[in-house]
């Protein structure tokens, strides 16, 4: 998770509802525009950091960076440095995360069926 002020109320809410609500951590960790779509990218496969960045339209280096080190330290998301000229990076699921995908399924199936229907209107 990022790092906040620790004094802060907001951190210290967080802290505590987190705590007691397995919905609230859950939401804590995964909220951001662009962290559901950078995991369910990553689903079953590695893919380096140019190669997520063709996969999501319109984000920024500094967004995917910034997410990817939260996700990272969340420990959803595995980065592997190989010691190569050049560098070389590669982003994957951790175990944990992957218990995410029938989930992931099942929002994507709401998401599709809520936005169908408020079209519909």
């Amino acid at each position: 998770m990022a790092k906040r002020k620790e004094t802060s109320t907001n951190h210290l809410n967080r802290e505590q509802i987190s705590g007691v609500c397995g919905v609230a951590h859950a939401i804590d960790i995964l909220a951001g525009r662009w962290k559901l779509f950078i995991l369910y990218k990553l689903v079953n496969r590695t893919l380096r950091f140019r190669e997520l960045k063709e996969h999501i339209p319109n984000i920024t280096d500094r967004m995917l960076t910034l997410h990817l080190q939260e996700l990272e330290a969340d420990g959803l998301v595995t980065r592997t440095v190989y010691a190569e000229v050049p560098p070389r990076v590669e982003y994957r699921l951790t175990e944990i995360a992957a218990r995410l995908i029938p989930v992931w399924d099942q929002l994507n199936d709401w998401g599709h069926q809520h936005r169908d229907k408020q079209l519909q209107r």
